[in-house]
């Protein structure tokens, strides 16, 4: 589906290339606020072309120019400025809602996707530790994402690729055989793993340092013991597993997370075993004097090969990850499959492209979604990395913190019947909208007074904008059709109407950069402007024809903010 803006777009563009008598297609933008127009055609691109300086050939377009939705064009500073008719917008709005009704689907939303499949890899913690911080990002673009994909008409696979292998589970089982029990376990869960591995790590950084290495070597001894399928080692997987799993899950209910996949590096050990000699006997892999099995990738420009098999024929990370793209791409033939981890992989997930590349699975576009790190806001002002010395480093403890901050603030302001359920959908809603305040790449800050704070670019003023539209119209009611009669020009909705025709291309350039800020910052941009709105124009005093105009426009103002805040995860509460 071609929506209006889009369209529009596209015509400016072929009578500007006929006014000018080019073959080259202009930029056709929206303007900058401060201009006061709706859309602009820079002419600058011409000049050396017609030998005429960009204001010359703005004059020359802004005179000819035609269009029914166009009330006027004018050239300014090289610049053709076109102003749109407010009632050429609310029809075309109007049509565009049928339009997408007609093909089943929601305004702002696409069939581009259709018939393909997208896998999208998130929130992949690591099992046998409680879900951290360090893992909430991933979760939360991983779930705007998948939310993104799905809007374009994608079928998409949410799968867990939980960390459940590697040197990580011969610490916890050499720790638990020593400083744990039965009972420490059974009674703290997840929580007694993580002492005991960070007990473990203290122990053998002591060991290390005084020339010893029986711990390491008994972590390895337990490493090659699950890879054989000894039934202790494997017993004590098993068992980490299933705390793990029962913590994580709490976790991803908290943050409204479902999956469709959860399989961990364990799941695919024995593929990747059995890659290794098929490698070897196609010569793609090499094996070295000491045992060791690598994957040269010198005609990528990557140096440093990927290294296959240890020299006591363990596996490692790289040999599950390719297990992984080789069972995925016979399962799903995914179109793109989408990694979302920290910016710290990067080098990682280029070995693995390249490698996919090399075993030819490159019929996938293979994307690392990468993401910045957490920071919090010290009392003295300082900002620093978040840990838990300095506050909450566990999801848990963040979501509990951030509860008690929604509740504090109800109170305080006076709200006695706000339900526990929307405290928590108020407190999720700070967290994550703070993980959307900007570009997934850069590092985010808890500020807690500037993420709870109504007034400024936080969750909870995009989530009162909600509440307050939801509260009007079921004082006033909803209006199904919109009632034309050519008496009101929609002036006083124009900024609103504008905003509203960007919403399909927003949504549509946050999916092709996987970039879900976008989003926010559209959901943002719609609050403030009916904040405005709200403070010059009367909706609840307004005659009963106009009223009924109103209360149709602002229906489809809460469908469309409802479906902004749905991308991102974020619920509107019932009271604020």
């Amino acid at each position: 589906m071609q929506y209006f803006l889009t369209r529009l777009q596209q015509e400016v563009a072929d009578q500007t290339k006929r006014i000018l008598e080019t073959s080259t297609t202009p930029v056709v933008q929206l303007s900058n606020p401060k201009v006061g127009s709706d859309v602009a055609i820079p002419c600058f691109a011409f000049a050396k072309e017609k030998g005429q300086n960009p204001q010359q050939l703005a004059a020359k377009v802004a005179e000819q120019f035609e269009h029914e939705a166009v009330a006027k064009a004018e050239a300014t500073g090289g610049f053709v400025n076109l102003w749109l008719k407010p009632e050429a917008l609310v029809q075309t709005f109007a049509d565009d809602l049928l339009h997408a009704q007609d093909e089943n689907l929601s305004f702002g939303t696409y069939k581009e996707g259709e018939g393909k499949t997208v896998i999208t890899e998130f929130p992949s913690p690591n099992v046998a530790k409680p879900f951290g911080v360090g893992h909430m990002r991933s979760a939360n673009q991983g779930w705007a994402t998948y939310k993104l994909m799905k809007a374009m008409g994608y079928e998409v696979i949410r799968d867990s690729h939980l960390g459940d292998w590697g040197t990580p589970f011969g610490k916890w089982a050499t720790g638990f055989t020593k400083f744990s029990s039965e009972e420490k376990l059974a009674k703290q869960g997840v929580y007694e793993l993580v002492r005991v591995y960070i007990k473990m790590t203290a122990e053998m950084k002591y060991e290390a340092e005084h020339g010893k290495h029986e711990l390491a070597d008994e972590v390895q001894n337990w490493l090659v013991r699950l890879e054989k399928g000894d039934p202790e080692a494997t017993s004590l997987s098993k068992r980490f597993l299933e705390l793990s799993l029962e913590h994580i899950h709490h976790i991803q209910d908290r943050l409204k997370i479902t999956l469709d996949e959860e399989l961990g590096e364990s799941f695919y050990v024995p593929m990747a075993k059995k890659m290794i000699p098929e490698l070897l006997e196609k010569g793609i892999a090499e094996q070295n004097d000491d045992g060791t099995v690598i994957v040269p990738l010198d005609e990528y420009g990557i140096k440093t090969p990927v290294l296959l098999q240890k020299r006591n024929g363990a596996v490692l990370y790289a040999t599950t990850d390719m297990a992984t793209v080789k069972y995925r791409w016979e399962r799903w033939q995914p179109a793109k499959v989408l990694y979302f981890v920290g910016g710290e992989q990067q080098f990682h997930f280029k070995q693995i492209f390249a490698f996919a590349d090399k075993l030819g699975y490159d019929q996938s576009e293979y994307q690392h979604i990468q993401h910045g790190l957490i920071d919090q806001l010290n009392d003295d002002g300082t900002r620093s990395k978040m840990s838990s010395r300095k506050g909450a480093v566990l999801l848990e403890e963040l979501f509990d913190k951030a509860e008690a901050r929604a509740r504090a603030i109800v109170v305080e302001n006076g709200s006695a019947d706000v339900s526990d359920d929307d405290i928590k959908k108020i407190a999720m809603g700070a967290i994550k909208f703070t993980d959307f305040a900007a570009d997934r790449r850069t590092g985010i800050l808890f500020d807690w007074n500037r993420m709870f704070n109504v007034q400024g670019f936080s969750g909870p003023y995009i989530q009162y904008a909600g509440v307050r539209i939801n509260a009007i119209l079921k004082k006033l009611g909803h209006v199904s059709d919109l009632p034309f009669d050519g008496t009101y020009l929609w002036e006083a909705e124009k900024e609103l109407l504008m905003h509203l025709h960007t919403y399909p291309q927003v949504v549509k350039d946050a999916a092709d950069s996987y970039e879900p800020h976008k989003v926010a910052q559209f959901a943002y941009e719609l609050a403030r402007i009916l904040n405005r709105y709200y403070e010059e124009t009367s909706i609840t005093n307004s005659e009963a024809n106009l009223q009924r105009k109103r209360l149709w426009l602002l229906g489809h103002i809460q469908q469309i903010h409802e479906h902004a805040l749905d991308l991102l995860g974020i619920e509107v509460p019932g009271k604020m």
